[in-house]
């Protein structure tokens, strides 16, 4: 059974049945127990509805949706928030519809049941897998169509586990409280968002000028507020936890309102990260953030308005690389990159291997530089750092207003725009020469509700993001700082490359070779002493005995820009950040790196996970997404019936406590693979698992 949080405000989702929530009011000073101020949620009074829920999932991107369909197949109360109005995340309201898939793991279908049965669902909308005919993915579609197509699985694996999923779109966290230790979180404050009478639709304004307003309690002229308590069942169950809190959004905003220990942006080169272009943290340097749209090939030159601000952003954009192309070539070859409708699906002129634009052809633009905005220092980062937080008095009770700099948000939003019309009147390129940029005039920027973004501007609901606050995870065997996923763990790199001898001191660097050795010649190395430059490098990724997903993608780097502001003329991306972007290996997701230090009830999913920057530069696509959000609440169904916490389950590492081992038989029993096939310490022959 379906459920939805629209709370009588929200317009209703067209063709689906509405069951409006109406639980009773509880007992709040029940739920309200905390040992300190910092734990205690502030409300303005008393919340409008009090919520029930099994499993609380804060975020309905892909990880977020993936949460939901697994905690909904095993029987559970499913609360799912998420700040616009569509589930999927990267494909749907971030419009990233182009499926990022490593080749090998496409070709076996090596999935979760889940992302499977996306893209068979997909392939039955359309009557094909690519209705876009574009050539970065072998499936690209409307990222409208994304929503539809995941709320309809959620509404069947519902009805199959005889679950009951609550949904709650335009909903955002505001607060938290937690037991008397802080060890569990025993509430969550959230705020849904609803149009005043007389006022626009959701969708009308880029999000950068009403986010604030998102995650204020009053009402405003522009929206109406309901302040919604989430709680476990009144009667809960038996065992250490009442409920589970899975973090799923985009940023890592439960990571920072829990106070757990986190990284942001770049970590220092270490023989762990041996590719950091850094000694130190730098928080202000994440990967870039991208705001897509989408814009139609015409018949007919069309009438271009340009915007005041489109020449400051001028500077930055360019076709990237010099190719065997004549100036139309680039425009082709860029809009069928991402092209996610064809009219045309058989026109035999081509490009790239697919047939060029035709009049009626759509496409999602998702350009490096272009509508790419990346921000990298202390005065314009996106993603507010810890220290950031506290300054602004976001990390008191009351006062989080969401972690993002809105002024960050609203450039990138113009970026974005600007780079449609450099598309197709720009007549200069900042990185390659000017003659191979010519004008696009048969173009058409494509907005309104009803175009493939969902939005009156034509922008993405909610921009694409690449990287986000990172969880530290907690001491165990090897790990005595906490637990990471690291770049030597999964890395294609030879290390013998004289760039790491050459950036690397030489006890750094033979730790690096001893790390990542292969087998025998570890302890061959530690007995006869071994050069450094003469241990064996191991062929594979490191394996981890409590992995619940599985994850494969190049180490894929959009690096931050170097000056303030990044449109600044002749300004360059971060030196060194690319040094890691290449192959890696098929690897896992060890639950280990879900499991936040101090909170026991809260699991984190996404770009959340106790992950180096470089890791996170591959653990982000859609498969990986859809991988870990199933494994987060299978984790949290079976601790639940099984009355332990997720802790438990690793506590013996490196031994294999046996409930870990049922969960993972579980996992792949269900189809939710846990490793890649032939994983072994024996198999080091991947060549045909490289993921270009």
């Amino acid at each position: 059974m379906l459920q939805f949080g629209y709370w009588g405000r929200l317009s209703v989702v067209s063709g689906t049945a509405i069951a409006i929530v109406a639980p009773g009011l509880l007992n709040l000073a029940a739920h309200a127990q905390s040992s300190s101020a910092n734990s205690v949620a502030v409300l303005p009074a008393m919340p409008d509805e009090i919520v029930e829920c099994d499993l609380l999932i804060v975020g309905g991107g892909l990880s977020g949706t993936a949460a939901a369909y697994q905690g909904l197949k095993a029987g559970h109360t499913v609360c799912l928030t998420e700040m616009t109005d569509w589930v999927g995340g990267q494909i749907s309201s971030q419009g990233t519809t182009a499926l990022d898939e490593s080749r090998r793991q496409r070709q076996l279908l090596f999935y979760s049941a889940g992302y499977n049965e996306l893209r068979e669902r997909v392939a039955e909308k359309y009557g094909e897998l690519d209705p876009g005919r574009c050539w970065v993915s072998a499936t690209c579609f409307l990222p409208y169509d994304a929503h539809a197509i995941l709320f309809d699985m959620l509404e069947e694996a519902a009805d199959e586990g005889d679950g009951e999923l609550k949904w709650f779109p335009a909903t955002v966290p505001k607060d938290l409280e937690f037991n008397a230790d802080g060890s569990q979180i025993t509430s969550l404050i959230g705020i849904q968002h609803s149009p005043q009478p007389g006022t626009p639709p959701l969708n009308t304004e880029p999000l950068s000028q009403v986010i604030e307003d998102f995650y204020t309690y009053e009402d405003s002229a522009r929206f109406e507020k309901t302040v919604i308590q989430f709680v476990p069942p009144e009667t809960p169950p038996a065992g250490p936890a009442d409920w589970y809190v899975i973090e799923a959004t985009e940023t890592g905003e439960l990571i920072a309102m829990a106070d757990v220990p986190y990284r942001l942006g770049l970590d220092p080169k270490s023989y762990l990260n041996p590719s950091s272009p850094v000694t130190s943290q730098d928080p202000y340097c994440t990967q870039g953030f991208t705001y897509t749209f989408a814009m139609e090939k015409t018949e007919e030159p069309q009438p271009q308005d340009i915007p005041d601000y489109y020449t400051q952003y001028e500077p930055y954009f360019s076709w990237e690389q010099v190719r065997d192309f004549d100036a139309q070539d680039y425009y082709d070859f860029v809009f069928t990159y991402r092209r996610i409708w064809a009219a045309d699906p058989e026109r035999e002129e081509t490009i790239a291997g697919v047939p060029r634009p035709s009049p009626g052809d759509i496409s999602m633009q998702n350009w490096t530089w272009g509508n790419d905005y990346r921000p990298g220092t202390a005065v314009d980062n996106l993603i507010y750092s810890h220290g950031q937080l506290a300054d602004l008095g976001q990390l008191e009770p009351g006062g989080w207003l969401g972690g993002l700099r809105q002024e960050t948000l609203r450039r990138g939003e113009e970026n974005a725009i600007s780079y449609y019309y450099w598309m197709v009147i720009g007549e200069g390129d900042s990185q390659l020469d000017d003659n191979l940029k010519e004008p696009a005039p048969n173009s058409r920027y494509l907005s309104g509700y009803e175009a493939p973004m969902g939005t009156a501007h034509g922008l993405s609901k909610f921009p694409y993001i690449r990287e986000a606050r990172r969880i530290v995870g907690r001491p165990s065997y090897g790990y005595d700082d906490g637990f990471e996923i690291n770049e030597v763990d999964f890395t294609w790199i030879d290390f013998s490359d004289p760039f790491y001898q050459e950036n690397l001191d030489p006890d750094t660097y033979r730790l690096l070779r001893l790390e990542v050795a292969a087998g025998q010649g570890a302890i061959d190395a530690l007995v006869n002493d071994t050069p450094a430059s003469e241990i064996p490098q191991r062929r594979r990724s490191r394996i981890y005995p409590d992995s619940i997903g599985i994850a494969q993608y190049a180490i894929d780097f959009h690096p931050c820009m170097l000056e303030s502001p990044p449109e600044k003329p002749g300004n360059i991306e971060r030196p060194g950040v690319r040094q890691a972007h290449g192959q890696a290996y098929p690897t896992q997701i060890p639950l280990r790196a879900l499991i936040p230090q101090r909170v026991d009830n809260l699991l984190v999913t996404g770009k959340g996970l106790a992950m180096s920057t470089i890791a996170a530069a591959a653990y982000r696509v859609h498969s990986y997404e859809w991988s870990v959000g199933v494994g987060a609440a299978a984790t949290a169904d079976f601790a639940l019936r099984n009355e332990v916490l997720p802790a438990d389950l690793v506590e013996s590492l490196p031994l294999l406590d046996p409930l870990m081992y049922e969960l993972r038989q579980e996992l792949e029993m269900s189809g939710n693979p846990t490793q890649f096939p032939d994983t072994s310490i024996f198999n080091e022959n991947w060549d045909d698992w490289r993921p270009w």
